[in-house]
C-alpha cells in the first residue's frame, strides 16, 4: 500500500507542535488576512514564516500556506509580499483557488495546490488545473465512487502535474462541514457584510431559526434540527475505503480549533492509517478512535457525502458535543529546569489530587497528565485554590503564556 500523507491544520504555534507530536506529515496554515480562517483565529504574520519553516524542517514536516480567499485588486501587493516570503523561507507549497494567486505562483515557480474552493468534481477539471499544480483538493460533496473514477482516470491517462510527477488527489477526512458547496457561502455577506469567502464567516448557519408560513402564520418544526448546520465530517470508520479510492493526501479541518483538538484528531488518524498499512485496522480499534475523537470539539459525526448520501445530517444542538470539557485554571509563572518542575498560578476554579489536566504551550503543543503529585505554595497539598501557586513535575519547559486546564466529563461540567 502506498503511504498516505496526513495533513494537519495549524492556527498557532501551540497547534503546530501538537500536529508534529501527533504524527502529521504536513501542516497547513494562513498568514495575515488572506485565508479562510482570518476572522476565527489570530493569523500568523509574514514574519512568522521563518520560525514555522525552521520548526517544520527540523521535524521533516511539509509546510503548506493557504492563500485561498477571493482576492480583490487591493490585495495584489500583499499577495506578492507573502509569496516572496514563501520563497525566502522555503515554504513547500501554496494552497489557492483565485487565478491571480495561481498565475503568480506559476510565474514565481512556487509549488501550488488547488483548494477545495475551486470545486473540482471531475477529471476534466483536474486536467485543467494540472499544468499549474501537483495536488488538487477535491470538492467535499463527492462520493467514494466519484473520487475513484477521478483517481483511476489520472492513473490510466497518466495525468501529471506541473512538476512532471503524477497528479495527486487530496480530500478532507475530518472536521467541520459547511452547508454551502465546498465552502462557497454568501450567507454572512448578505446578513452582516462579512464575506465567508474572505475569511470573515459569522456562522449564521450555526444558529437556530424558525420557519414560518407568512400567509397562514403556521410554524414549521423540522425535527428540532439546525437545518443549515451539518454535523462534522468523520471518516475514521470508513478510512480504508477512502484510501482504496486512490487518494494521496488526507486532510483534517480545524485551523480555528485548539491544540488539544489538533493533537487528538491527528493522532487518531495517524494511528488509523498505520493500522491500515499493517493490516490491523479493526472494529475494536475504530471504536477506540471514535471515543477519542468524541472527547474534543465536535458537532456530532457523519461520513459526509462519501457514501453517496443525498441529504446532510444536521446538528440537534448548538456548540460542541464533546464528551470532555476544558475548564480554565491559570497560566504558567515559572519553570525550574534543573528539576523539571512547572509552576502555575491558579487564577480561577480549583484542582484536587487525581484531577486530569491539560497543559497547552508553544514549546510542546499539548500534554495531558494526572495530578497525582503537586505542591501548593511550596508545601505538599491535596488541593489548590484561586490565588495559589501550584508546582508539579513536568517534562516540558513551560513559558509565561502557557495555559493550564482541568479536564472534566461534559455531564459533570
Amino acid at each position: 500500500m502506498k503511504k498516505i500523507e496526513l495533513l494537519a491544520p495549524v492556527g498557532s504555534f501551540e497547534n503546530l507542535m501538537a500536529a508534529i507530536n501527533a504524527g502529521a506529515d504536513a501542516i497547513y496554515f494562513g498568514v495575515e488576512q488572506l485565508n479562510m480562517r482570518a476572522k476565527s483565529i489570530n493569523s500568523f504574520k509574514i514574519k512568522d514564516l521563518k520560525e514555522i519553516s525552521s520548526i517544520c524542517k527540523k521535524h521533516q514536516v511539509k509546510t503548506c500556506l493557504t492563500l485561498n480567499t477571493v482576492m480583490y485588486d487591493y490585495d495584489m501587493q500583499l499577495i506578492k509580499s507573502i509569496l516572496v516570503a514563501v520563497q525566502e523561507n522555503n515554504i513547500d507549497a501554496v494552497i489557492a483557488t483565485d487565478f491571480s494567486v495561481i498565475e503568480m505562483c506559476r510565474a514565481m515557480k512556487i509549488p501550488l495546490h488547488i483548494s477545495t474552493q475551486a470545486n473540482v468534481s471531475n477529471v476534466e477539471a483536474a486536467k485543467f488545473f494540472a499544468p499549474f499544480s501537483d495536488v488538487i483538493v477535491l470538492a467535499r460533496e463527492l462520493s467514494l465512487k466519484q473520487i475513484k473514477n477521478i483517481t483511476s482516470a489520472i492513473e490510466r491517462e497518466n495525468i501529471v502535474g506541473v512538476s512532471g510527477e503524477k497528479l495527486k488527489i487530496e480530500v478532507f477526512a475530518h472536521g467541520a462541514l459547511c452547508m454551502a458547496v465546498s465552502g462557497k457561502c454568501y450567507l454572512s455577506l448578505h446578513e452582516q457584510n462579512a464575506s465567508a469567502n474572505r475569511g470573515a464567516c459569522t456562522q449564521n448557519c450555526r444558529r437556530p431559526y424558525k420557519v414560518i408560513d407568512l400567509e397562514t402564520g403556521n410554524e414549521l418544526e423540522v425535527d428540532n434540527e439546525y437545518i443549515m448546520s451539518p454535523k462534522d465530517l468523520c471518516t475514521i470508520n470508513i478510512l480504508d475505503e477512502l484510501v482504496d479510492a486512490g487518494i494521496e493526501v488526507l486532510k483534517i479541518e480545524g485551523r480555528g480549533k485548539s491544540a488539544d483538538y489538533v493533537y487528538t484528531v491527528t493522532k487518531c488518524y495517524r494511528e488509523a492509517l498505520q493500522a491500515i498499512e499493517e493490516g490491523t485496522y479493526t472494529e475494536e480499534k475504530i471504536n477506540g478512535w471514535m471515543k477519542g475523537l468524541e472527547t474534543v470539539y465536535n458537532r456530532g459525526f457523519w461520513e459526509g457525502y462519501y457514501l453517496g448520501k443525498k441529504l446532510g445530517e444536521w446538528t440537534k444542538n448548538p456548540g460542541s458535543a464533546a464528551t470532555e470539557k476544558k475548564v480554565y485554571i491559570g497560566k504558567s509563572t515559572n519553570f525550574f529546569s534543573k528539576i523539571n518542575i512547572a509552576e502555575f498560578e491558579i487564577e480561577t476554579n480549583n484542582l484536587k489530587q487525581g484531577d486530569k489536566v491539560l497543559i497547552i504551550g508553544k514549546n510542546f503543543g499539548v500534554e495531558q497528565i494526572i495530578l497525582n503529585e503537586f505542591k501548593v505554595n511550596g508545601h505538599d497539598a491535596s488541593e489548590a485554590k484561586r490565588g495559589d501557586l501550584l508546582t508539579f513535575p513536568f517534562k516540558n519547559k513551560t513559558i509565561a503564556s502557557d495555559k493550564l486546564y482541568k479536564l472534566v466529563a461534559t455531564k459533570d461540567a
